[in-house]
């Protein structure tokens, strides 16, 4: 049996109004991490809400290596166009789940 694998989690917080203005950069945000789950190097990620609230407040996105999250962040048109107010990646050892 292998050993569970170390991810690496990138954390964005969004500007507050961000579903009025994340339009013209949404295609190329969601197309970036979608060319990058299809190179595995992205495993997941969406929006993630305070409960009870329907405004995304930010993204969580799981990736197999921190170079892979600093490329996303580098490439994605949510952060060259404002979305994105601040990021952080963290180095995630999974010890249960699903690899």
């Amino acid at each position: 049996m292998s050993a569970p694998p170390t991810r690496y989690l990138l954390n964005y917080e969004y500007i507050p109004d961000v579903l009025e203005k994340r339009g013209p950069f949404r295609e190329g945000h969601i197309g970036l991490a979608k060319d990058m789950i299809e190179k595995g190097t992205c495993v997941s990620g969406g929006p993630t809400l305070v409960p009870g609230e329907s405004v995304p407040n930010g993204a969580l996105f799981i990736f197999n290596s921190k170079e892979a999250a600093e490329d996303f962040v580098k490439g994605d048109p949510y952060v060259e166009g404002g979305i994105v107010t601040s990021h952080s990646i963290s180095e995630w050892s999974v010890v249960v789940g699903n690899n």
